[in-house]
């Protein structure tokens, strides 16, 4: 048997036309066959070059024969083999809707082994631009830079794998220039807002326990409607937080894991919100803290949750908020109130207390504001002495 042939060696020919062609070794198939990468150019000089170029790139790598594989069956193997066992089922949903929606339709039939830094910054100027099926009230058929981002994110992840795998030799989403992301400023309701807000929910029987304790904890939303009897701890006033309520395609409502790890915490309630639960406790035949109004076997679901609210705040003549705003709305006050972060941050379940102040910068600017006021009525008062 021969020896085995380097990736990166390669040849030169000039063809009949008059164009030069060469072509180097980029790997093997499992029978020990060769395979090749092809360039042509109009000159000797040009096409050299060229090979320079990609034998630097194909230096140490050997690719295999599913390098030939089209792009969208490498997604689809990547999404059950190696995104599936490690995400949660709400986040490979997702990820499927980008690759369904998003990248097939204009790479899929490509072979993965193709794909160029090009072909996905070409990708992302068109979904920039004509990335929406339907029409959007804000951004019209475009699609907003952080969705884009939420694309390119998944694609880097499918492709970084396709490189350990040695299906391609450098990641074609690398270096690539990504559309600003604009975060939707947080709206949260104010003191008035609230006041209003607890006025109106105090009227409804059903919904009052659900909202007044989302107020008071600053739950996520699944994290709310997944809550059960066993995680309330009636003699110390605590509440764990141990699960989370995800909606799949279809409307089908399933228990998960936390956001994060720090999500699985225990909280202590506040004593109007531990009183509340210990009173609801008595008449409860669910398992469920918050079990769906018709179906008390089942736990409320985070879309009819979001419905009522929106219900809510119409009734009450307040501004549309998203279900998570309420979290904002908690957070802000609690702030406001003198909270410290730390602490703050373990309720809510960030993983940091960074990222607490990171998303309320604007309440912990006014907080610094006024510890300045009194630092500085504080030194006055020394001064005049």
């Amino acid at each position: 048997m021969g020896k085995r042939r380097p990736s990166g060696d390669g040849m030169v020919r000039k063809r009949e036309d008059g164009r030069w062609e060469g072509r180097i070794v980029v790997g093997h198939k499992e029978s020990g066959e060769l395979i090749f990468r092809y360039l042509s150019a109009k000159t000797q000089k040009e096409l050299l070059k060229k090979l320079h170029q990609n034998i630097e790139e194909y230096r140490d790598v050997d690719l295999n024969e599913n390098s030939k594989m089209p792009l969208g069956q490498w997604l689809d193997r990547w999404l059950e083999e190696y995104a599936a066992p490690s995400v949660r089922p709400s986040t490979l949903e997702g990820y499927r809707g980008y690759v369904e929606r998003n990248i097939k339709p204009y790479l899929g039939d490509k072979p993965v082994g193709k794909v160029t830094r090009e072909d996905v910054q070409k990708l992302y100027r068109e979904l920039q631009k004509n990335g929406r099926k339907e029409l959007h009230p804000e951004y019209g058929y475009q699609l907003s830079g952080a969705t884009i981002r939420r694309i390119h994110g998944v694609f880097h992840q499918a492709m970084e794998t396709a490189v350990r795998e040695n299906l391609i030799a450098r990641n074609p989403t690398e270096g690539i220039t990504l559309p600003k992301k604009k975060t939707a400023p947080k709206q949260i309701l104010n003191d008035a807002q609230l006041e209003r807000f607890l006025e109106v929910i105090r009227a409804d029987s059903v919904w009052h326990d659900f909202f007044y304790t989302e107020l008071t904890t600053g739950l996520r939303q699944g994290e709310i409607c997944g809550l059960m009897w066993s995680d309330f701890d009636e003699a110390h006033g605590t509440l764990s937080v141990r699960r989370t309520l995800h909606i799949q395609k279809g409307g089908r409502v399933v228990t998960g894991e936390t956001k994060t790890g720090t999500g699985k915490r225990t909280i202590t309630l506040p004593p109007s919100t531990a009183q509340l639960l210990a009173q609801r406790k008595k008449h409860s035949y669910s398992q469920w803290i918050f079990p769906n109004p018709l179906r008390p076997e089942q736990p409320v679901s985070p879309s009819t949750a979001y419905n009522h609210l929106k219900m809510l705040l119409k009734r009450a003549g307040l501004p549309s908020i998203r279900f998570h705003d309420l979290r904002h709305t908690f957070a802000t006050h609690a702030l406001a109130s003198g909270v410290d972060a730390k602490t703050l941050s373990g309720i809510l379940g960030h993983t940091q207390a960074s990222f607490t102040l990171d998303t309320y910068t604007h309440v912990t600017g006014d907080m610094q504001k006024r510890a300045s006021e009194i630092v500085g009525g504080f030194m006055e008062n020394i001064m005049v002495r």
